[in-house]
């Protein structure tokens, strides 16, 4: 009987288990709530959600999803913001503006994924900007100064600024307009090319991508041109035919004085259609002088002034003009030679008339006048001496001094003398130097003039021996003493006789023989100029042809080619003939080419080379920056970092609308910025590229080039140490980085070796290396003056990291390295 109710017990004990077994909850899908729509921008708004409860089981992914269409899922765009239950913030990007979304936070559990309830919003439109219009000032006759104030850019960059404007109301860009620079605030801007008197309708404008937006209009008139004010200077230093006055110009009439002087004639009140002189420009005191008057003649005389306006006159003012003859003598003889003696005369009085010649004339008759043999002994009163030639040695002659002004001509009292009898010269022939192919020196020393004038002296020479004045000569001047003369036109390797030779009025005398013979033919010598003013397709060279060689040179200039030793058979320039310095142009060249040039320089025996230097021709990108380039083994770099704001296809490359944007939350960013937002950055150290947009497929270098990868970074650094780039005996395990950066712009480093010290870093390898910095992904820049950064196109085996190289101050190893691909690095471009 004890048996049984253990029995039941038992049952009872299995029956409880099933039951409570049975009684276990399956999962189910989690609770939550959309979070309001905050930080609506034209492109980016936050939301997110609560989760209050799992729904029994993990919640393994939450976030927002979004559409432009009611209850989105996680099949439209969509957010991952960690797991678990609580709330959540999410960061949409990558919207549309001006467009209406609807967006639900969701999450997920192994029962599935829930919703939270439906939000909509619309994200900001960009629409054309407010600005106001400078009042206008600095108003002359044909410029202003205006202006404006962008006060709202409208939600869209501004890409173009300035002032626009007509002679009609409402001016539009469509009229004339400055173009001052972008962005929003105030700004200047310069009128020019204005009318005078004219009225104008301004107005400030704006351009974003919504449109161009205008500011208030202003009205103003330029300013008017009047006239000038003047008045006549008194007349002074009157004479028999000229006088002195001139004018003060008090005031232009606000346009410049392009013309001033006097006018006068013999009625009152002349103009500047009778006589007048042209006195400079400008306003103030001006001097006039009057010539060519008449003697004992009353004018009339009045200072004129001209501009834009017209010509204005002074008071009239009259004077008279004096005259009389001169008084003078004449001077004794003296220095009288076969051929030659001295006179003169003394001038005591000008009769009231300017001396407008003066000298002695005379014959072999008593009292001789201006109409016989005469000298011209410059002009006025005073003595003067007169040096008189042609004569005939043995014979006897008449002297008179005489002046003359607008009277006429006076003369002095008479006085004869006899010419004195005379022989040849004598001299010497100077030794023969500085022999050439074709020239040489010689020349001659006369140590007596036999007692006549030399009236020619030099050298004479022939290939016979004595030669004469018959022969080949030159022409030395005149007068006794030491000469030299240049011999020219002689044949290459031959043998010339020359003597020195002077004339006077008993003939012509020889100095001794000499011989010399030229020296033999040979090419010209050419230095090649330092090439300067490289562009993408132009340059400039030149040379030095210092000996002429065998003779003339016939031609000269540079020539060209891609390949070493240039001859005249490839490109070339001609540039004129002769010897001396030259200058070449170099044009239709290709973009980042290596070219090979030499001067060259070509006579009647051939052609010599300067000597050879190699160069780059610079690259542009799209945005029309240009570049230089240096050959670097078998590869050409730019020596520059990218400075390009497009694609090679035109497009933009975005940036983030604030430079200091943290886009560590976007998966494949493709932005492009100057270090620190700043553009004046961009001329030294160019801009920092994410790695998605150097990998873009529409490429950022320039057509022909592209990102190099890391193996091709790896044969740059290989062809330099294995060419004796390294630095040998200074620390660190690679020194490549030194003979790659630049010798300046470096923070300086104490350290023996490092980049930082510009005595070890001397950039021999031409690649000029700047330490422009880098962006992080949270926004912040660094290091720009300390490392330089540059990317590959090569991606890293960890995901979201890519492989760059870069140079550190104090650092001279340029080993690869990887990380964040949504990090700011530069770019060199290498050529396809």
């Amino acid at each position: 009987m004890k048996k049984i109710p253990l029995l039941l017990v038992l049952i009872c004990i299995l029956t409880g288990i099933a039951v409570i077994d049975s009684c276990k909850k399956e999962p189910v899908l989690p609770t939550l709530t959309t979070s309001d729509v905050t930080n609506v921008t034209i492109n980016s708004v936050t939301s997110g959600g609560s989760i209050t409860k799992d729904g029994g089981a993990a919640v393994t992914a939450r976030g927002v999803c979004w559409a432009t269409v009611a209850n989105p899922t996680i099949t439209d765009s969509f957010t991952s913001d960690s797991k678990g239950t609580g709330s959540f913030t999410s960061a949409i990007t990558g919207l549309t503006p001006n467009t209406l979304y609807h967006i639900r936070a969701y999450a997920t559990n192994s029962a599935g994924t829930a919703y939270g309830n439906d939000v909509s919003f619309t994200t900001t439109p960009i629409v054309v900007p407010t600005l106001t219009t400078t009042i206008v000032s600095s108003i002359t006759l044909t410029t202003a100064v205006s202006g404006g104030i962008i006060t709202s850019d409208g939600n869209g960059a501004i890409t173009a600024r300035g002032v626009c404007w007509a002679t009609t109301s409402t001016p539009t860009i469509t009229n004339s307009l400055t173009t001052d620079s972008t962005g929003t605030g105030s700004f200047t801007s310069n009128l020019t090319g204005l009318l005078p008197a004219t009225t104008y309708y301004v107005r400030a404008y704006a351009t974003n991508s919504a449109g161009t937006a205008y500011g208030n209009e202003i009205t103003f008139t330029t300013t008017s041109v009047l006239v000038p004010t003047l008045t006549t200077t008194a007349v002074t230093s009157i004479t028999t035919t000229s006088a002195a006055s001139g004018g003060i110009i008090t005031d232009d009439g606000g346009g410049a004085v392009t013309a001033r002087g006097v006018c006068w004639a013999t009625t009152a009140n002349p103009t500047i259609t009778n006589s007048k002189t042209s006195d400079a420009t400008g306003t103030g005191t001006f001097v006039s002088n009057l010539t060519g008057l008449l003697p004992g003649t009353a004018y009339h005389i009045r200072a004129y002034a001209t501009n834009s306006a017209g010509t204005a006159y002074g008071n009239d003012i009259a004077f008279t003009t004096t005259v009389a003859l001169p008084t003078l003598t004449t001077t004794a003889a003296t220095l009288i030679t076969q051929i030659t003696a001295t006179s003169g005369g003394i001038i005591t009085a000008d009769g009231g008339g300017a001396v407008t010649a003066r000298g002695v004339c005379w014959a072999t008759t008593a009292n001789p006048t201006t109409t016989n043999s005469k000298t011209s002994d410059g002009t006025g009163t005073g003595t003067f001496v007169s040096n008189l030639t042609g004569l005939i040695s043995g014979t006897v002659y008449h002297v008179r001094s005489y002046a003359t002004n607008s009277a006429g001509t006076a003369y002095g009292n008479d006085i004869n003398f006899t010419a004195s009898a005379m022989v040849v010269p004598t001299l010497t022939t100077a030794a023969v130097t500085s022999i050439t192919t074709t020239t040489a020196t010689s020349g001659g020393s006369i140590t007596a003039d036999g007692g006549g004038a030399i009236t020619a002296r030099g050298v004479c020479w022939s290939t016979a021996a004595s030669p004469t004045t018959s022969d080949s000569k030159t022409s030395d001047a005149t007068g006794t003493g030491t000469f030299v003369s240049n011999i020219t036109g002689l044949l290459v390797g031959t043998t010339y006789h020359v003597r020195a030779y002077a004339t006077n009025g008993a003939g012509t005398a020889y100095g001794n023989d000499l011989s010399f013979t030229t020296i033999p033919s040979a090419v010209p010598t050419v230095t090649t100029t330092a090439v300067t003013s490289v562009t993408t397709i132009t340059a400039v060279s030149g040379g030095n042809i210092t000996p002429a060689g065998a003779g003339v040179i016939s031609a000269r200039g540079t020539c060209w080619a891609t390949t070493a030793n240039p001859t005249i058979s490839d490109s070339k320039t001609s540039d004129a003939t002769g010897t001396g310095i030259f200058t070449s142009n170099l044009t239709g060249l290709l973009p980042g080419t290596t070219y090979y040039i030499r001067a060259y320089a070509t006579n009647s025996v051939g052609t010599g080379y300067g000597n050879q230097i190699v160069f780059n021709t610079k690259i542009s990108d799209v945005d029309g920056s240009s570049y230089n380039t240096v050959t670097i083994g078998t590869q050409v770099w730019m020596a520059e970092n990218l400075k390009t704001t497009k694609y090679r296809d035109g497009s933009l490359i975005g940036t983030t609308p604030d430079p200091a944007t943290d886009i560590s939350a976007e998966t494949a960013p493709k932005y492009q910025w100057a270090y620190g937002g700043n553009e004046t950055n961009v001329v030294t150290y160019g801009r920092l590229y994410t790695y998605y947009a150097v990998t873009d497929a529409r490429g950022v270098c320039p057509t022909g080039w592209h990102v190099p990868s890391d193996a091709e970074w790896t044969t740059l650094h290989d062809y330099l140490s294995a060419n004796g780039f390294a630095f040998l005996g200074i620390i660190g395990s690679d020194d490549i980085a030194k003979s790659m950066a630049a010798t300046s712009g470096w923070t300086t480093d104490p350290t023996a070796g490092n980049v930082g010290n510009n005595q070890a870093s001397n950039n021999a390898s031409g690649f000029t290396a700047l330490p422009g910095g880098y962006r992080g992904i949270d926004g912040v820049y660094q290091q720009i003056g300390n490392q330089g950064h540059f990317y590959s196109s090569t991606a890293s085996i960890t995901p979201n990291q890519s492989l760059y190289r870069s140079i550190d101050f104090n650092n001279a190893i340029l080993g690869p390295h990887d990380f964040r691909s949504a990090n700011g690095y530069a770019v060199r471009c290498l050529k396809n």
